[in-house]
């Protein structure tokens, strides 16, 4: 393993053990929300480590944080490693803090062991990716590149109490900082992110690390059925429009006929119900509920729309359907030359690796549209995250990280 380096194990596990101190819900997960308390011992933590190896902390307005190691050669752009440090409510230890350990961790090792680089390094935390708290996920990222319009972020409302917004928040934050700190093109050459799968591929083939590809593409869609609401004890059977049993026969029509298109890589799901008027002595004048589909090619995912959009217009058991579009996305695929560098460094470490795509969204989708960005995943333990079991040994970890630290040294080199 000539000119190989790998990072601390030790050190990756007091970070883990500690990191996971900051908003611990008292089952095994966290609940940190973005600009809340808990959230902002994440980030001193992360000065703190960071000012010890002599980084340099700035923050933009959008309080995404950065700490840098200068390179050897001025003028040069910055490689920036970048994650998350907020979470959904009862969540895990590892989604999107990992990310921001690994950056930190890569730091750390070229500081500890004096490694010679070019470039100017930067571990990254981005603001607000869950968007558990402050929807939509993936804010800063989304303003940053222009997706997002900042000024309608900010009065993004807090789900807990509306009166609050993430303007407010944002305002409050010691960590808010300058628009021209802000990650873009000019002065950065690379992104790279370390994180878990969320799923369970890794594991069931016995592989360490996942050399990340691409970001599915993905359709959201509403689908609604319009019936009549009647008294649940005096109206007859046969004389019903339950707009709840016409949709659960429509959910069962969709899984019957998308599994008959035969393709293993294509998921889907419905994960949002609304029933109306939700009283249990009212027979359902309406429901609304979604269909979230992903797969890499435009092809089939064209095929699946297909099929949605056959509902529109039908009537089933009495109840009329309105097929709505609520969102869509391409496949985003990661830059070739990183995903090779990553593909080498993981094979030249000896880690047995494959190919792997993204079914989650990541900031890093993003940013690949303003700078060369790619991933790497570490395998989470039974596919969990998004929960409290979610998990990721220390060694797994570890070796992500070193993935990422011998990747963004070959960059250096370019």
């Amino acid at each position: 393993m000539k000119d190989m380096f790998t990072c601390d194990e030790k050190r990756m596990g007091d970070k883990i053990a500690t990191f996971s101190k900051f908003g611990d819900a008292g089952h095994g997960g966290i609940t940190r929300y973005s600009l809340s308390p808990e959230a902002h011992q994440a980030r001193d933590e992360f000065v703190r480590r960071m000012k010890a190896i002599g980084a340099t902390i700035e923050t933009d307005d959008m309080a995404n944080m950065y700490a840098t190691l200068e390179g050897s050669e001025k003028g040069l752009k910055r490689i920036v490693m970048a994650s998350h440090c907020d979470s959904v409510k009862n969540g895990g230890n590892y989604d999107g803090i990992l990310g921001v350990m690994s950056a930190m961790e890569v730091l750390e090792t070229v500081a500890a062991n004096k490694i010679p680089h070019r470039h100017p390094l930067t571990a990254m935390i981005w603001t607000n990716e869950e968007g558990s708290l402050y929807p939509p996920a993936m804010m800063s990222s989304g303003v940053i590149t222009g997706h997002f319009d900042k000024a309608e972020m900010l009065k993004s409302k807090s789900i807990l109490d509306p009166t609050k917004t993430f303007g407010q928040a944002l305002d409050a934050s010691p960590y808010k900082g300058e628009e021209k700190n802000r990650l873009n093109a000019n002065n950065y050459m690379a992104m790279f992110e370390t994180h878990i799968e969320q799923g369970p591929i890794l594991e069931d083939n016995g592989n360490e690390v996942g050399v990340v590809t691409c970001v599915l593409g993905m359709f959201n869609y509403r689908i609604k059925f319009f019936g009549q609401a009647d008294h649940a004890g005096t109206t007859p059977m046969p004389k019903r429009q339950d707009a709840l049993f016409a949709a659960a026969k429509a959910l069962c029509y969709l899984h019957e006929e998308i599994d008959k298109l035969g393709d293993k890589d294509l998921v889907y799901t419905t994960g949002e119900i609304v029933c109306h008027p939700c009283v249990h002595t009212v027979i359902p004048d309406m429901i609304d509920f979604s269909i979230d589909v992903r797969h890499e090619d435009p092809k089939v995912l064209a095929k699946v729309l297909d099929i949605v959009k056959s509902l529109d217009g039908k009537v089933i058991e009495k109840c009329k359907c309105k097929v709505e579009k609520a969102w869509a996305r391409d496949t985003v695929y990661y830059d070739k030359e990183l995903v090779g560098y990553v593909k080498e460094s993981v094979d030249e470490l000896g880690y047995s690796n494959q190919y792997i795509n993204s079914g989650a969204g990541h900031d890093a989708q993003f940013v690949s549209e303003m700078i060369p960005t790619t991933m790497i995943f570490a395998p989470s333990k039974d596919g969990h995250s998004h929960c409290e079991p979610e998990f990721t040994s220390v060694e797994l970890c570890t070796k992500a990280a070193s993935v990422m630290l011998n990747a963004v040294l070959k960059a250096d080199r370019k």
